[in-house]
């Protein structure tokens, strides 16, 4: 018998209907829980998909040295696919990221360098570059890397045509890397360009995990404006309080970017009728127990 790996039950995440949150309402509202992924989250795709062709292309080998910058889901899922293939990563991140996230990176076998909270991802950008620069091994640099996208456009994609066949209106994905969101967004105007993008970044102000509003000097290279038809602003707030309605509610537990993903889809149907809104989940909420959120009152 052919058995599957680890590495090969990647992807083909449920997409399921919410029963509750969206009341009385013509449209389908759908969320595609990439918490299913083997180390829990979205990032399980590019992180592969980025060692895998960067080995095909011979720009690297198992036994090198990898480096990234992350705030935790990426960090996690190249952590895991390090140890499937046999690399050495290096993983640098802001220390205020929670416990449950560094604590898996550790468990999968990756090395763990912090920079402070001011820092932040920008900084720890700068060091993962300083690092390449001294010959300390190899960048990934997922915010640069069309290997990430790619591997949306080549699987969460057409997966989501496929579970919706083709009736999907409206995408919802947040925006840390933008990786999600270009690569689906490449994938399903292909198929009918009418289809609405809806990117979701922070309002000034509020700090979600994963997502970004970044400074223009540190945008990521392989976003493009042109792919996203509209950006929403999403509070910390609401992003928590839908993360937790989400759990309560409708069983589903995530973290707190797709609470705010949900919290954007529900803002969107009430705008359309007769619409099937996808949002993606993008991540568990147990990476998230130590921080507090779920204890929280609403």
């Amino acid at each position: 018998m052919n058995y599957p790996t680890i590495e090969s039950v990647i992807g083909n995440t449920p997409l399921v209907r919410l029963q509750r949150l969206g009341g009385d309402t013509t449209n389908t509202l759908l969320a595609k829980l990439e918490g299913n992924n083997p180390a829990g989250s979205v990032k399980d795709r590019p992180a592969m998909s980025m060692i895998a062709e960067a080995e095909d292309r011979g720009d690297i080998n198992p036994g090198d040295t990898l480096i990234e910058a992350t705030s935790g889901n990426t960090g996690i899922a190249l952590a895991m696919a390090a140890a499937i293939r046999g690399y050495r990563m290096l993983l640098i991140m802001p220390s205020h990221m929670s416990d449950e996230r560094k604590q898996a990176m550790a468990a999968y076998g990756a090395e763990l360098i912090e920079v402070t909270s001011d820092e932040g991802m920008e900084g720890a950008r700068d060091l993962a570059l300083a690092m390449e620069a001294r010959g300390e091994g190899r960048v990934l640099n997922q915010f640069g890397n069309s290997d990430n996208p790619l591997a949306h456009f080549r699987t969460t994609g057409p997966e989501i045509w496929r579970q919706t066949e083709g009736q999907i209106t409206h995408f919802v994905s947040s925006m840390g890397t933008t990786g999600t969101i270009m690569g689906v967004s490449a994938y399903l105007k292909t198929k009918n360009p009418d289809i609405q993008i809806i990117g979701l970044q922070p309002e000034d102000g509020s700090a979600i995990p994963g997502i970004r509003r970044w400074p223009e000097a540190y945008l990521p290279s392989i976003y493009d404006a042109a792919r996203v038809d509209r950006v929403m602003d999403l509070s910390q707030e609401e992003s928590e309080v839908m993360m937790r309605r989400l759990a309560r509610e409708e069983g589903i537990f995530a973290g707190v970017s797709s609470g705010g993903s949900i919290a954007a889809a529900l803002k969107i149907s009430k705008e359309v009728e007769n619409a099937t809104i996808v949002a993606i989940v993008c991540d568990r909420g147990d990476r998230y127990l130590s921080t507090g959120v779920f204890a929280a009152g609403d």
